[in-house]
């Protein structure tokens, strides 16, 4: 499902105009990102969890020379799919 798809799902489900459900869902997809960039958790239970991990440093190889090299740490986004998502 893309964008538009859910913004009709959502539409149909609310019982509002496609044109209010898109910005219902661009407001909580810009305010979760907000939050995540701001290095808070985002917590909608029973949907997903994401959160601000950080990755250390590590070494790794080139696989086409071989060599060695050095990536730095970075910060990553690490979600967790809740309950409702179980197949």
């Amino acid at each position: 499902m893309n964008k538009s798809a859910l913004i009709e799902a959502v539409a149909a489900k609310a019982q509002v105009s496609k044109a209010q459900a898109a910005k219902v869902l661009d407001a909580a997809l810009e305010a979760a990102v907000e939050a995540v960039k701001a290095g808070e958790g985002v917590q909608i239970v029973g949907y997903a969890t994401l959160a601000v991990v950080e990755k250390p440093a590590r070494k790794a190889k080139n696989p086409r020379t071989g060599a060695v090299v050095e990536v730095p740490a970075k910060k990553v986004v690490k979600a967790k799919l809740g309950a409702k998502f179980a197949l």
